[in-house]
């Protein structure tokens, strides 16, 4: 077994939150850990050989200074104005790496779709279910996991939206 198929190589709240949802068995096995960091979208593409949009970004916005978590395919950009008129919010801007850490208890980089510290509203754009599978942080810049997109979803209690920035 070589590194990057050691099991539980996810951050130890995110093993137990997966262990709570009953996913242990089948999640746990399939993480991968990675030498060198997957902290962004381009690199954890990258390491695992698959298309940028296959990877699941997990991005902390503050909405009128509420935390909210929006799950974005790898490829695509969070257009700020769809998010604060789905939410109904006066403001929404990227929070600051403190309130990542201290909403989810993870850094940015490592931060996974579920297992956070406090519970957060979730939007998942609809970008990731283009995809049969897609790859999610397990914790740290260094892991990342496979699920079904709706799987996913469905696991961190996401409402699917359309918040992609569209391009032009």
């Amino acid at each position: 077994m070589t590194a990057a198929e050691e099991p539980n190589t996810a951050h130890p709240r995110f093993a137990e939150a997966v262990r709570k949802l009953g996913l242990a068995d089948d999640l746990l096995p399939r993480i991968r850990r990675f030498p060198e960091a997957t902290r962004t979208a381009a690199e954890a593409a990258a390491a695992l050989d698959c298309e940028l949009s296959e990877i699941c970004k997990s991005l902390i916005f503050a909405a009128d200074g509420v935390p909210v978590l929006v799950l974005m395919d790898g490829s695509s950009r969070v257009d700020l104005e769809l998010v604060r008129h789905t939410l109904g919010a006066e403001k929404v801007t990227r929070a600051k790496a403190d309130i990542v850490r201290e909403t989810t208890g993870y850094a940015i980089g490592g931060v996974p779709p579920f297992g956070h510290r406090s519970k957060t509203r979730v939007l998942a754009d609809r970008s990731l279910l283009d995809h049969d599978t897609v790859w999610a942080a397990a914790g740290t810049p260094y892991a990342v996991f496979p699920m079904a997109p709706k799987t996913l979803i469905d696991h961190a209690g996401g409402t699917l939206v359309d918040v992609r920035e569209q391009t032009e």
